[in-house]
């Protein structure tokens, strides 16, 4: 089993160094725009990194739930690419965001395309082990036969 996970893990570690990233950066507007703690607000360029280090992190618990549904019901290896792909646009979203408003979107959007496709996954996953385990039924063997 350990094996087969290898890439889920090695998505999930690299989703919580990108979360540590964020976080770092946070830190490093604080001290540049001299903002303290608990204070959440300042100059524009302070916000938009803040705002973009917390949109990521209030996402990251369905990512990392919905990567390791899809990678063990559906598929580990289509699951990491896509967690892979997920991360990606995470990044670019927060460089973007710190940037402007405006160049959160394209990332955004992105990313939010391809936690769809996990969340997919995942659904078809689910179901079709569901069918298998609780009513006897696998519905891929099935399909093979009516096709072949």
């Amino acid at each position: 089993m350990l094996d087969e996970a290898v890439g889920l893990g090695a998505v999930t570690v690299l989703g919580v160094l990108e979360q540590a990233y964020f976080s770092l950066q946070v830190i490093y507007a604080r001290r540049k725009y001299k903002v303290s703690p608990p204070c959440i607000s300042g100059p524009p360029e302070f916000e938009r990194i803040f705002r973009a280090q917390a949109n990521c992190s209030e996402y990251f618990p369905i990512f990392i739930t919905i990567l390791w549904t899809s990678g063990v019901f559906f598929s580990q290896g289509l699951s990491s690419l896509c967690g892979l792909l997920y991360l990606y646009g995470r990044l670019c979203y927060f460089w973007g965001y710190a940037e402007s408003a405006q160049g959160r979107l394209a990332p955004l959007y992105f990313s939010a395309r391809v936690l769809w496709v996990l969340i997919g996954f995942s659904a078809v996953g689910v179901f079709l082990s569901f069918c298998r385990v609780y009513m006897e039924l696998d519905l891929l063997q099935a399909l093979g036969h009516a096709l072949f």
